[in-house]
């Protein structure tokens, strides 16, 4: 068992557990938030799946539900992802969606097509000529931001730059699984379900 007050607080990024405990109820709420909101449940057409995945950082706390589509050919498409998102009192609402938004699209270009390589003790990348990032074409066709009204506003204010950006690849990959059956046990995805498919 994890005892997050006997830990250094370098875990969450700096913010002191003893003072910042984690909130299950509040993660509790981001995960039943995007979920229902998702439609977690509902019927979706064949090659089509659902996944989700939550995460805490910088006193914020999100869930990710991600519905994908992957054609006979093992070509990927993302037809929407909901995102919700407790950071406590919200002061520019406009400000954290569009946050959530840049964090949902990241999040998806690491997990397919971002990749550090390395030569000679060297990275070989230099530029984005030859560090592919995911472009508007491959980008989720919608996105949906659900942000939580805070219960108290005795609460500190939580981040909201990184917070969106960790959930996004799995709950991909837990999509992914949903609706092919198959595992991605490493990223990025690139070429691997076309591989997949045809094992």
């Amino acid at each position: 068992m994890i005892d997050p007050a006997s830990m250094s607080d370098g875990w969450v990024y700096g913010e002191d557990p003893k003072r910042y405990p984690f909130d299950t109820g509040r993660l509790r709420r981001v995960i039943e938030k995007a979920a229902s909101e998702a439609g977690w449940g509902r019927k979706l057409p064949r090659g089509h799946g659902l996944g989700i995945a939550a995460h805490r950082s910088f006193v914020s706390y999100t869930a990710v539900v991600v519905e994908v589509a992957i054609g006979a050919n093992g070509e990927l498409s993302i037809p929407r992802v909901d995102i919700a998102f407790d950071c406590g009192a919200v002061v520019n609402p406009d400000r954290v969606r569009a946050q959530l938004e840049g964090a949902v699209v990241w999040g998806i270009s690491l997990a397919t097509v971002g990749e550090i390589s390395f030569k000679a003790g060297r990275v070989e990348q230099t530029n984005f000529h030859d560090y592919p990032v995911t472009r508007i074409d491959a980008a989720p066709a919608e996105i949906r931001t659900h942000l939580i009204a805070p219960t108290s506003y005795d609460k500190p204010l939580g981040g909201v730059g990184e917070p969106g950006l960790p959930p996004v690849a799995p709950a991909l990959t837990n999509a992914i699984y949903a609706a092919t059956g198959k595992r991605i046990r490493a990223l990025p995805i690139r070429d691997q379900l076309t591989q997949t498919l045809k094992d």
